[in-house]
């Protein structure tokens, strides 16, 4: 009997569709290795990446043809041996552009009108202004990254009034992006923006992308925010810009090493709001990956068909 393994506990509702789908196939749901340990080897396709996977997945009398990440990014997957096997990957890509845009905001909104700042005076119970003057409304935002997150950050952009730069590998235009520009071009974009936002996948060509050099091209009144991940960035260069007034602060999510190690010098800035990594947690999650993405590529993927969604290019690294 062919067989999906899911690695994670999913809503019973969710579980339903799924069989609905392959009725045919033995399916296995839950995120304890007990659940799923004993079944990886034969699994034909495998939801959801779990440390140790690779032991049952990569070896030479696996079945397995099509893994679906539970994740956006794929970095921490071992790409070359998956590649070598022709084991079709796709991502979990677009599930977070709601809940991620949002935090996106929150950062924004929160540095632009010291949000952070009165929480912690209000735990003092200290009522000072804090010098609070800045608007976000018809500011420069410069999106690096232009995929699913970055178009409905685009999006919620005009609604404040904001001029929108874009970059993407393609150049290719984009509703709500006023200006794109390649990945060459960042250092043309980062002088004219208010706000850096990096929503990119991490890569060979991405990794350490942000160091000193780019964080000196941009304003002394711009604030940087990261949602991509924290290898993108040279860290140490990021403290040194913000300590120096390179830039005026920072709304962070990813970090080089996470958790972030509890003496760096972030935790204690003024200029810095930092989240743990959350920003693509929402209620809706699982339903997503599953109904939008995980079930259409079934469908595919039953019909002898590569997954149309997702599908993750091995030369790209995304």
């Amino acid at each position: 009997m062919r067989k999906l393994v899911v690695t994670h506990n999913l809503e019973q509702e969710l579980v339903e569709q799924i069989k609905e789908t392959i009725p045919e196939w033995e399916l296995i749901v839950g995120k304890d290795k007990e659940v799923w340990q004993g079944h990886v080897k034969d699994a034909e396709i495998i939801a959801g990446w779990k440390k140790g996977l690779e032991e049952y997945c990569l070896a030479p009398n696996s079945r397995l043809n099509w893994l679906q990440s539970w994740s956006a990014g794929v970095n921490s997957f071992p790409l070359a041996e998956l590649e070598s096997r022709n084991i079709q990957l796709t991502s979990a890509n677009g599930v977070h552009a709601f809940p991620i845009s949002e935090t996106i905001f929150a950062l924004m909104l929160g540095l632009t009108r010291k949000i952070h700042t009165y929480v912690k005076n209000q735990q003092t119970k200290t009522w000072h202004h804090a010098n609070m003057n800045l608007e976000l409304h018809e500011k420069t935002v410069g999106i690096i990254g232009v995929g699913a997150i970055g178009k409905e950050t685009a999006k919620i952009a005009k609604a404040f009034g904001m001029k929108v730069l874009g970059i993407r590998h393609s150049g290719k235009s984009e509703e709500f992006v006023d200006e794109m520009y390649t990945p060459d071009q960042l250092d043309v974009i980062l002088p004219n923006c208010d706000y850096v936002v990096v929503t990119l996948p991490l890569t060979k060509e991405t990794k350490q992308l942000f160091g000193a050099k780019q964080f000196k091209e941009m304003k002394s009144s711009a604030f940087f925010i990261n949602i991509g991940r924290g290898e993108i960035v040279v860290e140490t260069d990021l403290i040194e810009a913000l300590r120096e007034g390179t830039i005026a602060g920072a709304g962070l999510d990813v970090f080089e090493k996470e958790p972030l190690i509890p003496d760096s010098p972030l935790w204690e800035m003024e200029n810095v709001i930092i989240t743990p990594h959350t920003s693509g947690s929402t209620e809706h999650y699982n339903k997503r990956v599953v109904e939008n993405i995980l079930i259409p590529n079934l469908k595919d993927y039953l019909m002898g068909k590569a997954p149309s969604i997702n599908l993750v290019d091995y030369s790209k690294g995304y």
